[in-house]
């Protein structure tokens, strides 16, 4: 068996309002709370980009998981902000943990499930004995353009998460992959933003991939919703989570954790990572997690994780996901934060 030893988070201090967005482009702030249930979103700060915020969630999977990180085998980050068109990410993360120099190493991408991606892989080659520890990592500083839908919910954070057969966290049971072409996100090269198909992006788009994979790994592991104590669904928002499990047949009170993307936005390849790392947070020995993801172009991967009587061991190791989000908060003005975001440029 092979599963989750170790595992942290990262999220930038900065926030700015929904009401701070709207009230520049002159949208209707209350649409986006009720409709969407955006609150707030994460901001990274110029310093901070997808490495840096690896290294930092990295750093916390290492403590909780106790590990030499020599003997990781595998180093992969999942992001769709890698900050190099031409130089991995992995390679640097790897460096700063000491991870280096025999060790195998990978930057994936697949939009807000590369993530999960990496993810994947590595668990595949700890369940194969090709190594014996591999990290996986999904983190991103997503952007939507000024004034578009995007931007009231594009947000910054990381995940990590380091697999191996002992000792384990959480145990993974089964996975599963749904995918399709389906062009509803995309960004072309030299493009500084994405686009998008609008509601598309939603029906069918992400219904379709969500209820494909977690149809299909229930029926591979042969469970039911009412199996499980939580269930994780790519947060793009905090509607469509809530949508897609009432849908599958969840109880509102196992879609967890909901209270993260209302105050954090869409963290595109975090975003379901992040979401697992708030679920161990808060899981009993015993539990039955599962975890789907949905990347745009589009695809979804789905996990099933029973949380072993470790958890109890190493949560309180590094920070809490919940204390992240909720602590040490700097709330920016919009022109603040478009020049984080480098919104606006010098003429050259």
């Amino acid at each position: 068996m092979a599963g989750i030893i170790g595992y942290g988070a990262y999220i930038p201090r900065n926030r700015i309002k929904v009401e701070e967005i709207a009230k520049v482009w002159g949208a209707d702030a209350p649409s986006y709370k009720k409709g969407l249930m955006l609150e707030e979103k994460s901001v990274p700060s110029p310093d901070q980009d997808t490495i840096t915020m690896a290294v930092e969630a990295s750093k916390r999977a290492l403590k909780r998981a106790g590990i030499d990180p020599k003997e990781i085998g595998a180093v992969y980050v999942g992001s769709e902000s890698h900050p190099y068109a031409v130089k991995p990410s992995g390679t640097v993360l790897a460096e700063a943990l000491d991870a280096t120099p025999e060790v195998h190493t990978a930057d994936f991408e697949f939009a807000c499930k590369a993530g999960t991606e990496a993810m994947f892989v590595a668990l595949s080659l700890v369940q194969a004995g090709a190594i014996k520890f591999g990290l996986a990592v999904g983190a991103d500083t997503s952007q939507g353009a000024p004034g578009d839908a995007l931007e009231y919910s594009a947000a910054a954070g990381a995940a990590a998460f380091i697999f191996g057969k002992d000792p384990i966290v959480a145990e993974a049971l089964d996975t599963f992959s749904f995918t399709t072409d389906m062009p509803d996100f995309w960004r072309r090269e030299y493009q500084y933003y994405p686009q998008h198909g609008g509601r598309f992006t939603g029906d069918p788009a992400y219904f379709k991939h969500i209820m494909g994979a977690a149809e299909g790994i229930m029926a591979k592991a042969k469970m039911k919703p009412s199996d499980f104590q939580y269930v994780i669904f790519h947060q793009p928002n905090g509607k469509f989570p809530f949508r897609v499990g009432e849908m599958l047949g969840f109880e509102k009170k196992q879609i967890e954790p909901g209270w993260l993307v209302p105050k954090l936005g869409n963290t595109y390849s975090g975003s379901s990572p992040l979401g697992l790392t708030a679920t161990l947070d808060i899981s009993k020995p015993g539990d039955m997690i599962l975890i789907v993801s949905y990347g745009s172009g589009a695809g979804s991967d789905a996990f099933i994780f029973r949380v072993t009587k470790r958890i109890d061991e190493v949560r309180d190791l590094a920070p809490k996901t919940r204390t992240l989000l909720d602590t040490n908060k700097n709330y920016l003005e919009y022109g603040v934060y478009a020049k984080y975001r480098r919104k606006i440029r010098k003429a050259e």
